[in-house]
């Protein structure tokens, strides 16, 4: 049953976990909870960076889903943490089959926000007979735009916020906040790009609610969080998330047959709505829920509880309405 005081389905362990290596240099975690025999879905958590919880497992009914959730390369329990080389989105991609197929799942739903929204729409452009459908939070489409936005443009809603984040590198380079971090990120001494992580996560932890949580800012500034966080979005960034501009919506037309539901927080600073209704407009068929008491975050109440809401319609209707 749901409580009804989070909205969402009750803790729970995993029977299966393990790690999964990729390549020489990245080992993934990887865990199965719920059903073993049920509807398969599989969660792909944001950051890039930003790894699973458990309760990430809570947005599903675990007597009836089959729930498949891991951690990209250089996030959470995957090892490096923080590892940036041989991390594509490409790559990250053939991750994702390689584990359905160790698993040997034919299909499944995808449920991924922010960046695990353009991991999501990326992977299922690529593979689509694997997919369902897609439940997607806090669209991110990683244009420049985006990028510009998430590195200069949030200063309009949290200038004070921003100015912590831009007085971190010396006044020289602040003309290009992207490039002087990615100059300390992947410097090669801890103490520079350990320091620059947590700047960087401080950043996003401190805007990622309506209502700022102390306990998401504490977390994020955490090396078990922040190395992952603030190397691998800068890296992404950088790269424009090795895809070409606008990639995404310009490729909408090979997953538009399958059903999809977009949750959008209506004061998300980090991924404004603009994203979420282009991509709805791309996307005939598609199913828009804008938050309108919610930023960014997943577990802002409005947010998980219209995603909860959505795994329930997909299990009754194999649909969302």
């Amino acid at each position: 049953m749901i409580s009804e005081n989070t909205l969402m389905f009750p803790p729970i362990e995993a029977y299966r976990q393990g790690m999964l290596e990729v390549d020489a240099i990245h080992t993934l975690y990887w865990e199965e909870c719920g059903n073993p025999d049920g509807q398969a879905v599989l969660f792909l958590h944001g950051g890039p960076g930003g790894g699973t919880s458990p309760t990430h497992r809570r947005f599903f009914d675990p007597a009836h889903y089959r729930i498949v959730l891991f951690d990209q390369r250089g996030a959470g329990k995957s090892t490096p943490l923080g590892e940036y080389r041989h991390n594509t989105t490409a790559l990250l991609i053939e991750d994702i089959e390689r584990i359905r197929e160790m698993l040997g799942i034919e299909q499944w739903l995808v449920f991924g926000g922010s960046w695990g929204s353009t991991l999501a729409l990326a992977y299922g452009e690529e593979h689509p007979v694997r997919c369902l459908g897609f439940v997607l939070r806090g669209i991110f489409l990683c244009t420049k735009a985006e990028v510009d936005w998430f590195v200069n443009g949030m200063n309009h809603f949290y200038p004070e916020v921003h100015q912590r984040f831009a007085e971190a590198v010396p006044h020289s380079e602040r003309g290009n906040l992207l490039q002087a971090y990615v100059k300390r990120l992947f410097d090669e001494e801890p103490a520079i790009y350990k320091e620059a992580a947590r700047n960087w996560s401080r950043y996003e932890g401190s805007c990622l609610f309506l209502e700022p949580q102390a306990q998401a800012i504490e977390d994020f500034e955490s090396d078990e969080v922040s190395l992952g966080i603030g190397r691998l979005e800068a890296h992404y960034m950088l790269n424009a998330a090795f895809m070409d501009e606008d990639q995404l919506v310009k490729n909408i037309h090979k997953i538009r047959h399958l059903p999809a539901v977009i949750v959008q927080g209506r004061y998300d600073v980090i991924c404004p709505p603009v994203s979420a209704y282009r991509l709805h407009q791309a996307w005939s068929g598609s199913k828009l829920h804008m938050i309108s008491d919610a930023g960014h975050a997943a577990m802002e109440p409005g947010i998980a509880k219209e995603l909860v809401r959505a795994t329930e319609q997909f299990k009754l209707y194999r649909k969302f309405l």
